[in-house]
């Protein structure tokens, strides 16, 4: 079920009876898994909207709700605009497929089985090679509270630089990606490109992943005019996160693109 306990009073409805996203409860195993399967599919969909393919590289994870051993992504060698419901993959800790017909991507599973094996609290986990977050990457530091969008990231997100630049199939490697996931829903991995992941939702996990590419797009622009940023205060920046970067905004953002995409893709569903 998704959690309900860190949404924030300040995006609520005040008044009564008006349309607002609800979180959605489930009567069944089966009734959660296809939401997540169908989550899953717009998350990559969506990837795909923000230009985020390079080859077969890039991942997406959800748990299964009956099986959390097990986890649900995208199959290998699909581009993100034709991952569907029904060519999805169930893998598990060792990488082997126990369900669908497609390979799994072994990057994929290093990193991601290592992470949801570490940490039995979260349930989705993204990562592509982006642009703008590879770039990023390259300079080994975290990102500075240069706007309310950044800040959603303060003091939420590590940097990983241990063996930076390795091609990602090790299981040591995975290990350390696991470990930096304490308490925290992002990881820039010098030299690779951006990870997140999420204690709630595939939605939170996702949209975090597009937030962090977009902050790392205003980071570079803006340490290319060779300028000094005004950054915010520490204490208003944990306001900002508080506030603006919590899982359930996360979620609540993710579902203007679910909605979207729904409406213009509705072949994801099949």
């Amino acid at each position: 079920m998704l959690d309900t306990t860190k949404r924030t009073s300040v995006y609520q409805p005040i008044q009564l009876g008006l349309k607002f996203p609800e979180l959605p409860n489930f009567a069944t195993h089966a009734e959660e898994r296809k939401h997540r399967k169908e989550r899953l599919v717009a998350a990559c969909r969506a990837f795909d909207q923000q230009g985020f393919d390079y080859g077969f590289a890039g991942h997406l994870t959800i748990r299964d709700p009956e099986h959390p051993e097990l986890y649900w992504t995208n199959p290998m060698c699909v581009h993100f605009s034709q991952v569907r419901v029904s060519n999805l993959i169930l893998v598990d800790h060792d990488g082997k497929v126990v369900e669908g017909e497609y390979a799994v991507n072994r990057a994929g599973f290093v990193l991601h089985a290592a992470v949801h094996e570490a940490h039995p609290d979260i349930l989705a986990m993204c990562h592509a090679h982006t642009v703008y977050g590879t770039a990023f990457a390259a300079l080994g530091k975290k990102l500075e509270p240069i706007t309310q969008d950044a800040a959603a990231f303060f003091e939420d997100h590590v940097v990983i630089g241990d063996e930076a630049g390795q091609v990602a199939v090790e299981v040591k490697g995975g290990n350390k990606v696991a470990n930096a996931f304490k308490g925290v829903k992002a990881a820039i991995h010098q030299n690779h490109g951006l990870l997140t992941a999420s204690r709630h939702s595939i939605e939170a996990a996702a949209f975090w992943f597009i937030a962090l590419e977009r902050c790392c797009q205003q980071q570079l622009l803006i340490d290319a005019t060779g300028l000094s940023p005004k950054l915010i205060p520490a204490d208003r920046s944990r306001y900002s996160r508080e506030h603006v970067g919590s899982e359930y905004i996360g979620w609540l953002h993710f579902q203007t693109i679910y909605d979207q995409l729904a409406k213009t893709q509705p072949d994801m569903f099949e």
